[in-house]
């Protein structure tokens, strides 16, 4: 049964946002091009997340929320600034709701699909590896005796620990959605503070994650940990969407590239009356 959840659950983590972005492309007409800009503000702000170095071994009680208040401004302030300078730059265009639901699809679906990746390559070493005999690869002695506590370990995880990964980036995917939502305000209100406010909300969820995670919290904890802010998250996407702003555009859009000329829509009848009034009071 493990075999086939773990597959599953590399299955879900990358399948999840493109069935996603699938859904958004045929219902709300938006193009696959935002998927793509979301993935590159996700791949923008990637960086090297560090753990300080104390000088004793026994942590100190403030070592754990200086952790997680450091990690969780890093990630916060690259993805949220990535995100401001792909609304700025590369789709000039997308300042509609649903706009920011594909770019948002593709940030945080990329994440999930890399994740997935990974939990696939683990997948398929681990099903070699428990056939295999280490000691016959050059293993021995206490690294052997890892090997093997590790591989035991995976495969005799509870069943639920065997899909958990696809839980977490659902949840992740949801707050992804709702961050690239709250950064579009800073456009659609003209009002920069939106952008902190993104950030704020992205360093509270993270600061969370890594204080359930060097506390040492069980993985069902952590994600209990997360899930209201899943619920959160859902609820600023649903909140935040325009009154009245239609789900599909009433014309096909061009190109949403920054630069992208835009072609001139036909007047109406009165539309065109008004502006010849106008050009004749102009001079009158």
């Amino acid at each position: 049964m493990l075999h086939v959840l773990y597959a599953l659950n590399a299955l879900l983590m990358i399948g999840m946002p493109i069935a996603l972005a699938v859904w958004l492309a045929r219902k709300t007409k938006t193009p696959w091009l935002l998927f793509g800009v979301g993935a590159v503000t996700f791949v923008s702000s990637l960086t090297v997340l560090f753990q300080v170095i104390w000088p004793s071994t026994q942590p100190q009680w403030w070592h754990i929320p200086f952790n997680a208040i450091v990690l969780g401004s890093t990630a916060g302030l690259c993805e949220e600034t990535a995100r401001y300078l792909g609304y700025r730059w590369l789709a000039k265009k997308a300042r509609y709701w649903r706009d920011a639901l594909m770019l948002g699809a593709g940030h945080g679906g990329t994440e999930a699909i890399i994740f997935g990746a990974l939990a696939g390559l683990s997948f398929v070493s681990l099903v070699a590896a428990r056939q295999m005999d280490l000691a016959s690869q050059g293993l021995a002695g206490e690294t052997l005796a890892r090997a093997q506590e590790q591989i035991a370990a995976y495969w005799s995880a509870p069943w639920y620990m065997a899909i958990l990964g696809a839980v977490e980036r659902l949840f992740a995917l949801s707050v992804q959605v709702s961050l690239a939502v709250l950064v579009l305000q800073a456009f659609t209100r003209h009002d920069g503070r939106w952008l902190i406010v993104a950030f704020g909300y992205h360093l509270i969820v993270d600061a969370v994650a890594v204080v359930g995670v060097q506390s040492h919290w069980p993985a069902l904890v952590i994600e209990a940990a997360i899930a209201p802010f899943a619920l959160i998250s859902l609820g600023i996407i649903l909140g935040l969407r325009l009154r009245g702003e239609p789900l599909i555009p009433p014309e096909p859009e061009s190109v949403l590239i920054a630069g992208a000329p835009e072609s001139p829509r036909p007047a109406s009848g009165r539309e065109a009356d008004i502006s010849r009034q106008l050009d004749e009071s102009r001079y009158a």
